[in-house]
């Protein structure tokens, strides 16, 4: 089959990878290479990097999908809103880190641990004009660690959903089943969010710690919370990051540069 890419980040190249291994991918599309680090070089997508590895065509330009002569677009995690004058051009399937329609939006993985899901999964859906509202095809379900990462679900999630593209294409899609149940949406993540109030239970500031860079206070200084857990009735980072310095342990920071110091102060 002729497919149309369209992903960015790394959580998207194992569909991509997927994808090239049995159809024909005659045009990747992701974010433009942006300028990271001292040096401030631009640095492409890993879906761009991924891609040029093999050899493919890579655009910026989603209208390019136009004359691409593809039968399929299929989405993971492109970071855009795909206009309705190319959903009608070229239909499109999206592989979405949630069971819809429980988390449609930009950061179904990031919610789900915050709301303490016990539970998530992958589906593979009809792209439409609405955000995640499709039909869906296939998904899979997983159940949520108490201790993984977001970053790690995601990654977990990404081979899952790569898988279920792969296995689902080669039976072909079929109709679809409309979404069924409540939605809820997965607003990005504010980095006001990643602040942790100490006056919340303990066990919600574990969630927080696991979305990554979630931060308080320290004698003024901020410090940034990598891993925690719950004692008792207790929120107890296990390492920790202070300002201007590397991780380490909470100990050794508490050893050292922490000496004395009670988190947010």
């Amino acid at each position: 089959m002729r497919l149309v890419f369209l992903g960015s980040p790394e959580a998207a190249v194992p569909s991509l990878e997927a994808l090239v291994a049995e159809h024909d991918v005659v045009l990747v599309v992701t974010q433009p290479d942006r300028r990271r680090g001292r040096g401030s070089e631009l640095v492409p997508t890993p879906v761009k990097a991924a891609a040029l590895r093999h050899g493919l065509r890579v655009t910026d330009r989603v209208d390019d999908v136009l004359d691409a002569d593809a039968e399929l677009g299929v989405v993971v995690a492109y970071g855009r809103i795909i206009k309705p004058h190319v959903l009608d051009a070229l239909p499109m399937v999206n592989v979405h880190f949630s069971l819809l329609p429980r988390w449609r939006g930009a950061a179904p993985v990031e919610r789900a641990i915050l709301a303490g899901d016990d539970r998530t999964g992958v589906c593979l859906m009809r792209v439409d004009v609405g955000l995640d509202t499709g039909d869906v095809f296939a998904q899979r379900e997983v159940p949520i660690d108490n201790e993984i990462s977001a970053s790690d679900l995601t990654m977990q999630l990404a081979e899952l959903g790569a898988d279920l593209l792969a296995t689902t294409l080669r039976g072909g899609l079929g109709a679809g089943r409309p979404q069924e149940g409540e939605p809820t949406y997965a607003a990005k993540i504010d980095p006001g969010e990643l602040r942790l109030d100490l006056s919340r239970p303990p066990e919600e500031l574990v969630r927080v710690v696991r979305l990554g860079r979630a931060w308080t206070t320290a004698n003024g200084k901020r410090l940034i919370v990598w891993r925690a857990r719950v004692v008792g009735v207790r929120f107890d980072p296990l390492e920790v990051q202070p300002e201007g310095k590397g991780r380490m342990t909470a100990e050794q920071w508490r050893r050292g540069v922490g000496a004395g110091a009670e988190l947010g102060t």
